[in-house]
């Protein structure tokens, strides 16, 4: 992709600025950025999730719940168990994006630049 096709075309004064905020609310929990973290790769338990970020399956449902309201994930249903998804690419995107600039917060030259990685996806 190039870059300009990947320029930002929103101004100040878009009507999705508040609701943007209200996102950056969604995924202020580090529980919740672990989730979504842990679905970039498919879909997965409640169960498979809380093992995964180390809290409890009831904790874990109740940030899925606030994920889901914010349509970050969605669900399918196999029997009696659910499986959560990623609804689509842009809540990995943001947080993948926002681990890496916590990264070069802490390290100037952080692993992702070492690795050459540069495109968010990781």
């Amino acid at each position: 992709m190039s870059e300009d096709s990947r320029r930002c075309t929103l101004g100040v004064d878009s009507q999705y600025v508040d609701l943007a905020a209200e996102v950056f609310t969604l995924l202020s929990d580090p529980t919740r950025i672990r989730i979504v973290l842990a679905l970039r790769d498919g879909e997965l338990s409640v169960n498979h999730l809380a093992e995964l970020v180390r809290k409890s399956p009831t904790a874990v449902s109740q940030h899925l719940g606030k994920l889901r309201w914010g349509r970050m994930v969605s669900t399918r249903q196999e029997g009696n168990r659910v499986f959560y998804r990623l609804t689509d690419e842009h809540a990995r995107n943001l947080v993948v994006e926002a681990v890496r600039q916590a990264e070069h917060a802490l390290d100037e030259h952080s692993a992702h630049h070492r690795a050459g990685v540069e495109d968010a996806g990781a």
